[in-house]
């Protein structure tokens, strides 16, 4: 989502916007994914990541150069030749929705055999919520689970949009879901909020409840974590 946003004070106060530098991603986000990782102890993992753009920026892309295998889904060509190392990339271009999302992420898990799923990234500029809700009721966990938020709804705001399978962002305020709604959903399946990238107030990010011990330093509550009030779209 290209947006600019204000940054939140109290979100500003998280120690893991300060590991928050960016290579690939819109902004920050590359930083904050990086020590989260170290912090749970992935040194060779895998990732998909749903809703990629043209290749140049986005969230999983610093994994990719670091020697991580994963999976790319999106309705954007690629900027270069994603067939270069098959076994341990994969690009599917298709347009996401629920009847296909479970099935395309499973797609993918066949390009790169892996026993877990370390980090999952979503960023879809709209339907997010139900994907999110839909692969984990389908049982499709990672340890580390990337989402984009609309922070124009601020805790204890439960706000989403209605699910439309051809929604795409139109540049308006109309988009995805409150950061709250995220955070009650992922609860239900064991994951916690750990951060949002201050930056830009987009990104949301959960582990599974079994490494929280390396976020003891973290606040718990969601209105401690939170970043960013949208001023203007770009």
């Amino acid at each position: 989502m290209r947006a600019q946003w204000e940054m939140s004070t109290s979100g500003a106060r998280n120690p893991l916007n300060r590991f928050g530098p960016k290579y690939f991603s819109q902004t920050d986000e590359d930083g904050i994914t990086l020590e989260i990782v170290r912090r749970i102890g992935i040194k060779d993992g895998t990732f998909p990541e749903l809703g990629v753009g043209d290749g140049l920026e986005n969230n999983t892309l610093i994994l990719l150069a670091s020697g991580w295998r994963g999976f790319w889904i999106g309705t954007q060509d690629l900027c270069f030749d994603h067939r270069l190392n098959p076994k341990r990339f994969a690009f599917i271009k298709a347009w996401v929705s629920l009847e296909n999302v479970t099935h395309l992420v499973q797609q993918g898990f066949e390009h790169i055999p892996a026993n877990e799923l370390d980090v999952l990234s979503l960023d879809l500029d709209g339907n997010d919520f139900y994907f999110a809700q839909e692969l984990l009721k389908s049982g499709i966990f990672s340890k580390l689970l990337i989402l984009e938020y609309n922070a124009k709804f601020p805790p204890p705001v439960k706000w989403k949009i209605k699910y439309d399978e051809r929604h795409s962002w139109d540049g308006t305020d109309y988009f995805g879901a409150s950061l709250q709604s995220f955070t009650e959903l992922l609860a239900g399946f064991s994951y916690t909020l750990v951060c949002c990238n201050a930056a830009t107030g987009a990104n949301a990010f959960f582990v599974r409840d079994t490494y929280l011990s390396h976020f003891a330093d973290i606040p718990r509550r969601v209105e401690d974590i939170f970043c960013g009030l949208p001023i203007s779209a770009l």
